[in-house]
């Protein structure tokens, strides 16, 4: 990440410098492009840090869910830089203007071969934060290869309209990945379902452990893009022993683990203990809300 963010400063600089020589809006917008790229690399390599601190007392979970807000922040300001561009290709059909091609090869090769060296190199990744990122960097390079393309047209028939119209579906381009990001992101802030786990599965895995009963209040959420958590309580038979309810709470814990979940925090109760029969938390209203008392909880 921190090769990217040096390496698309030299991008912006080449492509800005090109523009300005070409005239080429196209190429221009791929520099504005270029500017949110470095401003999307730098917050995910802040974010990528600040995941790595310890929780405190006022973030008891960490510091994950700030790769999530990067992301967001990313994809809005993909969106914006979208509207912009578009904003500008209108005006350039309503006047034309001319458009040196030279120039546009040479800065439009210098962003392809740069932006899938980094794009490639970094797109196994599985987190949104870094996946926000990539596709900064592989949107970057698709608007790259489009400017060499509108160069060759512009070089061999003259028709500079080419311009403004790559610079629409570049924006295109832009702003459709950006609208999966803001959804994803949102996704997990709303803490929604995480993507892969079924919760009709969850269940069944839990009340699949022997001495489970049943399982209610269950909430499965994302604390960040591939870190799954899950709280609930379980009725159990009021007879067994601490020690044997923790073995349970051992084995849910197991299976679990295997559905990508792994953190827990399970309240056990026994059969007598009022609760309801939903699955779902009915949303804590103080007429269906049920008491709680003494209980194991982890």
């Amino acid at each position: 990440m921190k090769l990217a963010f040096f390496l698309s400063f030299i991008i912006l600089v080449v492509e800005v410098a090109g523009g300005l020589i070409s005239h080429s809006l196209a190429l221009l917008s791929d520099a504005g492009h270029v500017l949110t790229d470095i401003a999307a690399i730098g917050l995910s390599w802040y974010a990528m840090k600040q995941s790595l601190k310890a929780p405190s007392e006022a973030f008891t979970f960490g510091y994950h869910r700030s790769g999530i807000l990067a992301a967001f922040v990313n994809a809005l300001s993909l969106i914006l830089i979208a509207v912009l561009i578009l904003w500008e290709a209108v005006k350039r059909f309503q006047a034309p203007e001319e458009v040196e091609s030279t120039w546009m090869f040479i800065s439009a090769g210098v962003g392809l071969a740069m932006n899938l060296y980094l794009g490639l190199g970094l797109s196994k990744e599985e987190n949104i934060n870094v996946r926000s990122a990539v596709l900064h960097m592989m949107g970057d390079a698709a608007a790259s290869a489009g400017v060499i393309a509108g160069g060759l047209i512009i070089r061999f028939t003259g028709w500079y309209a080419v311009d403004p119209i790559l610079s629409v579906l570049i924006a295109v381009l832009i702003a459709f990945g950006a609208v999966g990001i803001v959804r994803q992101t949102v996704h997990i802030l709303m803490e929604g379902m995480p993507k892969g786990v079924s919760l009709q599965k969850v269940v069944g895995t839990i009340e699949s452990v022997p001495g489970v009963h049943g399982v209610h209040d269950l909430h499965v959420w994302s604390i960040t893009s591939g870190k799954n958590a899950l709280s609930c309580h379980v009725t159990l038979d009021g007879r067994i022993t601490i020690e044997e309810s923790q073995a349970i709470l051992r084995e849910i814990e197991h299976r679990l683990l295997h559905l990508n979940i792994g953190h827990c925090t399970v309240q056990m109760e026994d059969n007598h203990h009022p609760h309801g029969n939903a699955v779902l938390c009915d949303g804590e209203d103080p007429g269906h809300a049920h008491p709680h008392g003494p209980h194991d909880d982890h």
